[in-house]
């Protein structure tokens, strides 16, 4: 067994032996920071990092809070330049509870130099994070901690946590410390610690009631105010304590309360803690302070709101859950990576204008930015809450006015939208960087990724394929795709000499590849993926306009975006006459001049670095860059048979005049695979999908447990401590569904065809399809299917289905078994 496997093992080992939990059993102050992004709790409002309650900022830890859409930006002053960035702001922390035992004592932060035992668990089925851990002192006092903490999934402005003390073997006095932190800064992230990180100006401190306390603070240049209020309640055996002091203390933008209480060897003590946050930004409040004050003063103790909470948990797993039986880390994992799914976007954020940032809303990398990750997450909400994709799709729709200022800018037309997003919809990419090694800025051509635009048209129209919401595509969908459409259309030109259209300036997903060697000029000609993706954009806005659209809002529609006869024309002529780059075998250049680059000796430089995936940092170290090779950072052209079946492509092609078929699928899987580092973790979810569907079921397994591991053992070495990734989560999901599962939409029926993991027993799985629910067990040999709905039908109505290319008709509410051959 290789070291990467062994260390897989290891850590599996390590993480407990539910799949409804995550669990360690031993504080490493190395992995701490790890744990933390995992072990996040939320609510689609607000995020948590699971650090401890005692501690702040350190190497060790990172506590972080993150509302949904309260963005902040900064200016830095670096090497002679004036850097603007706009960062999802790290609010204030509102865990801080500690103790100690002895009044000239500091307060206890737990380390590996006092806690005797330790456990840690986060519970996907109830989102709650508990920890339990013993500390011993220097004068031998020894105190047991049980903690356990919830973000609200009913009530999205409240967050709770029980701390409970058992002084195991002294009598005396425990004095006990709750604050509401503002003094904080965005410093999850080392490569951006010489920016500008303080986001948070001083508002107001107080106290509305005799453990009640709050706490205001604004951000500096967005000007929203957060607001919290908390509340404390002391028990002992069911009781209240009354402690025998109470010390309230401010700071500028920190509150404290002390509470000091007499306690017994041996007995429990109970400190509730219950936190209300608003915003200025929310609409259910014209007052944030006062909003936090009076909910908080309603609520009921943690019990109580733990019952709800879980209640509201509930109703999710009963539709998004996937139970996988036969092998527990791929069901643990799965289950954790839909967890991930639902704290980051769930149906708090349908009220909310926001996104889904890459990294969710537990950690600061890429900024809390929103990129293309939604055509990866969006295919889990379609099938069970499809709101929350319209949500995700309104925020981009609320942004149409500057992704068409921006097209404008550049020289296009239609909405051309930002290759990184955050609260306005302006370009937040930054168009320099700095070298560190050199101490020299350079062009960052990163946000040439017009494909951004293209993920949203593809998301827009597989919303619409699932739910038939011909009200949402009347009022929205269609201005926003037909918008698209303009701008796709027009990153295009007519050569007269090969009568073909041709695009140029434009990157891939490959962000290794920027522009040709010894050419200044950033992005390149003819990008097959940019160039299919145009095609299919042109073909389905024809579509809209022809086939689904009522006649009213085409014309309305038309007439606002100024697209006349003339124009569909030409969009009809470029899904005849897109140029793509071929050779003999059939291999697909990932651009114009790709073939010519030389080969990467890949044998020495495994020898040499071991861990390859990062060639761009390697080869910039030896003063190469990966421009100059044929070496990808992820799958560019093989994106295209992720996202279209084998059929689709292959009537792409033959109207622009190509053949593509299984054959050449296969010899560009083989062809690009060899090229890639995989320096992306999605990557390895587009890999792990192809070579499935290419009937290498090993392999596809191999990249599998690869894509499973991302976040969960963190293989590329030091990226999840700063936030998970939502794109590879929504990967995993679509990867056991569309494939092992074998369920895909063809011809507007649901077709399941199966491929199931050896390892696995079966998948079993609820999705919904205009209307109905499929509820589905899918053995290696066998799928029991039930179908019901809560729409008005006649009681003879049957659906249709197709099992392994046999068609079906289902009655609702019954119970089938398909043996299959």
């Amino acid at each position: 067994m290789n070291k990467f496997w062994q260390f897989l093992k290891n850590n599996r080992n390590n993480q407990g032996s539910s799949s409804w939990s995550l669990e360690y059993f031993k504080f490493e102050p190395g992995q701490e920071k790890l744990r933390e992004s995992l072990c996040a709790l939320g609510n689609g409002y607000l995020g948590t990092r699971g650090a401890f309650n005692e501690v702040s900022s350190s190497r060790i830890h990172y506590p972080g809070t993150y509302l949904a859409g309260v963005y902040n930006k900064l200016e830095s002053n670096i090497a002679g330049k004036t850097i603007v960035n706009e960062d999802l702001v790290n609010c204030p922390n509102w865990l801080p509870l500690t103790f100690k035992t002895d009044q000239d004592q500091e307060w206890i932060i737990p380390s590996v130099n006092n806690i005797i035992s330790y456990q840690e668990k986060l519970d996907f089925k109830e989102a709650s994070l508990t920890r339990n851990y013993r500390i011993k002192e220097n004068d031998k006092k020894i105190t047991t901690v049980e903690t356990r903490r919830i973000i609200h999934m009913g009530n999205n402005h409240l967050a709770a946590q029980e701390y409970i003390l058992i002084p195991e073997n002294y009598d005396g006095e425990i004095i006990i410390r709750s604050a509401l932190d503002g003094s904080i800064e965005n410093k999850g992230v080392d490569r951006y610690s010489e920016l500008n990180s303080l986001h948070l100006s001083a508002g107001a401190t107080g106290i509305f009631s005799e453990k009640g306390i709050y706490l205001t603070v604004t951000t500096s240049q967005s000007n929203i105010q957060i607001a919290m209020a908390s509340t404390i309640y002391l028990s002992h055996n069911g009781k209240e304590v009354k402690p025998i002091s109470i010390t309230t203390r401010k700071e500028e933008k920190t509150i404290f309360q002390e509470y000091r209480i007499k306690v017994r060897k041996k007995e429990r003590y109970v400190i509730e803690k219950t936190v209300a946050i608003y915003t200025s930004r929310d609409k259910d409040t014209e007052n944030p302070l006062k909003s936090a004050i009076d909910l908080i003063q309603e609520v009921s103790g943690f019990s109580s709101l733990l019952d709800s909470h879980k209640e509201a948990w509930s109703n999710l797993w009963n539709m998004f859950d996937i139970e996988i039986k036969g092998h527990i880390f791929s069901e643990k994992t799965i289950r954790l990576h839909i967890y991930h799914l639902l704290q980051t976007a769930s149906v708090h954020t349908s009220k909310l204008d926001v996104g889904i940032p890459a990294r969710g809303l537990s950690g600061e990398a890429y900024r809390g930015h929103i990129f293309w990750d939604e055509i990866f997450i969006l295919p889990q909400y379609n099938y069970r809450l499809p709101e929350i994709t319209k949500s995700t799709l309104l925020y981009r729709y609320r942004r149409l006015k500057q992704a068409r200022e921006y097209a404008k800018e550049n020289g296009y037309q239609g909405a051309m939208f930002p290759w990184q997003s955050g609260s306005t919809g302006e370009e937040e990419t930054q168009t320099i960087h700095l070298n560190p090694q050199s101490g020299k800025w350079g062009p960052d051509y990163s946000h040439n990724q017009r494909h951004i635009s293209f993920a949203i048209a593809y998301c827009i129209w597989k919303h619409w394929i699932i739910t038939a919401d011909l009200d949402f595509m009347c009022n929205y969908g269609a201005e926003l795709f037909l918008s698209i459409a303009k701008f796709a259309a027009s990153l295009s030109y007519f050569d007269l000499e090969d009568k073909k259209y041709h695009t140029r300036g434009l990157m891939g997903p490959d962000e290794f590849h920027e522009r040709l060697p010894g050419i200044t000029e950033a992005g390149f000609k003819d990008n097959a993926y940019s160039n299919i993706l145009i095609v299919w954009i042109l073909q389905r806005a024809l579509e809209i306009i022809s086939s689904i659209l009522p006649i009213k809002q085409k014309n309305v529609l038309l007439k606002k975006l100024e697209i006349d006869y003339g124009e569909l024309k030409i969009w009809a002529e470029i899904t005849r006459k897109m140029n793509i780059l071929m050779d003999e075998e059939g291999i697909i250049a990932q651009f114009d001049g790709y073939f010519s680059l030389p080969e990467l000796n890949w044998k020495a430089y495994k020898k040499k670095y071991g861990n390859i995936q990062r060639m761009d940092r390697i080869l910039k170290a030896e003063g190469k860059s990966t421009n100059d090779y044929k070496v990808a950072k992820q799958a560019d052209t093989l994106m295209l048979p992720y996202l279209f079946s084998l059929t689709e492509l292959e009537n792409i092609f033959q109207l622009l005049g190509y053949q593509f078929n299984g054959d050449i699928l296969r010899k560009n899987y083989d062809y690009y695979v060899q090229r890639t580092s995989h320096g992306s973790t999605l990557s390895k979810v587009v890999h792990c999908y192809l070579s499935d569907i290419l009937g290498q079921s090993g392999q596809s397994w191999k990249w599998y447990c690869e894509v499973l591991n991302s976040d969960i053992n963190d293989i590329q070495g030091g990226t999840t401590p700063e936030g998970i990734h939502t794109g590879v989560m929504g990967g995993s999901i679509n990867i056991a569904l569309k494939r092992y599962a074998g369920v895909n939409i063809i011809n507007g029926i649901i077709n399941i065809d199966p491929d199931i993991p050896k390892k696995w027993k079966y998948i079993k799985f609820k999705i919904k399809y205009k209307e109905i629910w499929y509820s589905l067990k899918i053995e290696r040999h066998k799928i029991i299917a039930t179908l019901s709905t809560t729409k008005l039908i006649d009681e003879e109505y049957q659906e249709r289905i197709v099992i392994r290319q046999k068609e079906y008709l289902l009655d609702m509410n019954r119970t089938y078994t398909f043996y299959l051959k």
